[in-house]
């Protein structure tokens, strides 16, 4: 239990505590020296700042960063009760405050033969139980033993979802797809737009086609736009009701609306209300994720993302990968006034996991008040963004280099390759380190001098340096990496949510659009001109879409 002391440091405003104030008066002492003095100050930084857990190498050596700020980052944790907050998220207090929630993701993962009693109930019990029908399912699909309506067998999977319904799984399908059964074919749709489920399901044959329809609720208003236009499409080539279930499956937990789709709940797979939507890609929302690599991987998958659990909730916090990476992402966002991340995977494989952690740590951390309903009073999420490498380098790293922007890097690479070909892995791993090398040190004037460039060149060959950066190595891309990248992510978040006093795991923000959405849309239904009563922007906007549309599908 905390003290009464650390309770109260816990809950005064963030800025006023002695911690904060005592990295702002580093951080005004930092910001004046660059990483080409640190790294010269110490030889050993390049070993000294770095970690080594779970399989992945976290160098943060060209963070600007000393002992000084780390130990106070540490401390800063301590009395924002990060202990206290880890420990209440596995307890499975109600942590998420706003939706008075567990936050119980964390469950997901653990292995069969733990007990996690929340609330009176063995909430493991029920994840396995799922986990076992999922599997039994997928070796069915995968063997061709379930067939589609017509005695043909499934070929083609298409995930209808959106958020962490569709970007999980995305994210996952693409990340592991050398592990993936190519006698299958995945596609996914999110977008209410038609021309995503248009262009999805084009070639597609629908009597081998099966549908994975992911809503908790299942009233999700652009998955069920979705989905229902999947059964029109259905219905359409096979002519029969019954063909639904056969090739429509659920994630969800509402029973009745499943079933009134025409679905058959034995084929329904459930999760909880503690399990937040970017948090569930290693749920029953994984499903097509299963479907791809089979049972024996997903579990590997598992067993990465509980390796790096039980390392965040055991370590000590000066050795734990999650929360110094979450405590340096703070320190950079906070006290150097960087305002973004790229997030820079040197692994095609993983084109989308930039898109997944937007979601993930923007949904997430994307709050202005405490928990308490008070201005929290600092900045708090940063912008996270991405693409792969090489690709990258050949579109936004000019702005990094030498724009004006102040931006973080997370590097992260793979000792091995799944597709050898030629020297091309050296080559990709050469750019990685090269990239991080050239952002901490850069090129001074002087060094382009000497090398005989016209004065009037120097100042745009002139690289400033001193942009941080991490890299997170490791040796494979594989489903156990992949679990435990995801983990590591997962729990900075939280680490940095905790500091900064907000709930993590609510997403308010989303729900104002909706809820002016459906009013907007009966407007534009409307046969006669509706009375309209929003701001004249909004108003003139509404009417020349009526003027203008095109006819209906």
């Amino acid at each position: 239990m905390k003290s009464k002391t650390s309770r109260t440091t816990a809950e005064r405003p963030l800025a006023a505590t002695q911690q904060w104030k005592a990295l702002q008066r580093l951080a005004a002492t930092l910001k004046r020296r660059h990483l080409r003095e640190l790294f010269a100050d110490d030889a050993q930084r390049g070993e000294r700042c770095a970690l080594d857990a779970v399989g992945l190498y976290f160098d943060y050596a060209k963070q600007r960063v000393d002992e000084r700020a780390v130990a106070l980052l540490l401390a800063l944790a301590q009395a924002r009760d990060l202990r206290g907050r880890i420990d209440a998220m596995f307890r499975g207090d109600r942590i998420n405050t706003t939706e008075d929630r567990s936050v119980l993701h964390v469950a997901l993962r653990m292995p069969k033969g733990k007990r996690l009693v929340v609330d009176g109930r063995d909430v493991l019990a029920g994840v396995h139980e799922v986990l076992e029908r999922m599997a039994v399912f997928c070796e069915r699909v995968r063997s061709g033993a379930w067939k589609g309506h017509t005695g043909e067998r499934i070929r083609h999977v298409v995930n209808i979802g959106i958020g962490g319904s569709d970007l999980g799984p995305v994210m996952a399908y693409e990340a592991l797809r050398h592990y993936s059964d190519r006698a299958l074919d995945f596609r996914f749709v999110s977008n209410v737009d038609g021309t995503d489920f248009a262009e999805a399901t084009r070639d597609l044959d629908p009597a081998r086609t099966l549908f994975v329809v992911c809503s908790k609720t299942f009233t999700t208003q652009e998955t069920l736009a979705n989905a229902h236009a999947a059964r029109r499409w259905c219905l359409a080539a096979l002519g029969d009701e019954r063909a639904i279930a056969k090739h429509f499956v659920a994630v969800s937990t509402n029973r009745g609306e499943v079933e009134r789709f025409g679905i058959d709940p034995a084929n329904m797979f459930g999760f909880w209300d503690w399990v937040g939507g970017r948090y569930s890609m290693d749920s029953a929302i994984g499903l097509s994720t299963m479907l791809a690599i089979g049972p024996q991987n997903f579990r590997d998958m598992l067993a990465g993302f509980h390796a790096m659990d039980e390392h965040f909730r055991k370590t000590p916090f000066e050795r734990n990968l999650p929360v110094l990476h979450g405590l340096i992402g703070l320190w950079n966002a906070n006290f150097l006034g960087v305002e973004s991340l790229a997030v820079l995977p040197y692994e095609q494989y993983l084109k989308r996991f930039p898109a997944y952690l937007q979601q993930l740590t923007m949904e997430s951390n994307g709050k202005r008040v405490t928990r308490a309903g008070k201005p929290v009073g600092v900045e708090t999420c940063p912008i996270v963004w991405g693409e792969p490498g090489t690709n990258g380098q050949h579109s936004f790293y000019q702005l990094i280099h030498q724009g004006t922007r102040k931006i973080a890097c997370d590097f992260i690479g793979f000792c091995e390759t799944a597709n050898p070909v030629g020297d091309q892995h050296d080559l990709l791993i050469a750019n990685l380190f090269a990239q991080g090398e050239a952002l901490a040190f850069g090129k001074t004037a002087a060094e382009v001098r000497a090398e005989g460039v016209p004065a009037a060149l120097v100042p745009h060959k002139t690289f400033p340096g001193n942009h941080p950066s991490s890299t997170i190595l490791t040796r494979k891309l594989d489903p156990r990496t992949l679990g435990a990248l995801v983990a590591l992510y997962e729990h900075s978040t939280f680490v940095q949510g905790a500091i900064w006093g907000i709930d993590s795991f609510d997403q308010w923000g989303v729900e104002l659009g909706k809820v002016l959405a459906k009013r907007i849309g009966a407007e534009l239904a409307a046969t006669k001109t509706p009375k309209l009563a929003h701001d004249s922007s909004t108003n003139a906007l509404i009417r020349r879409y009526r003027r203008q549309r095109g006819p209906s599908a």
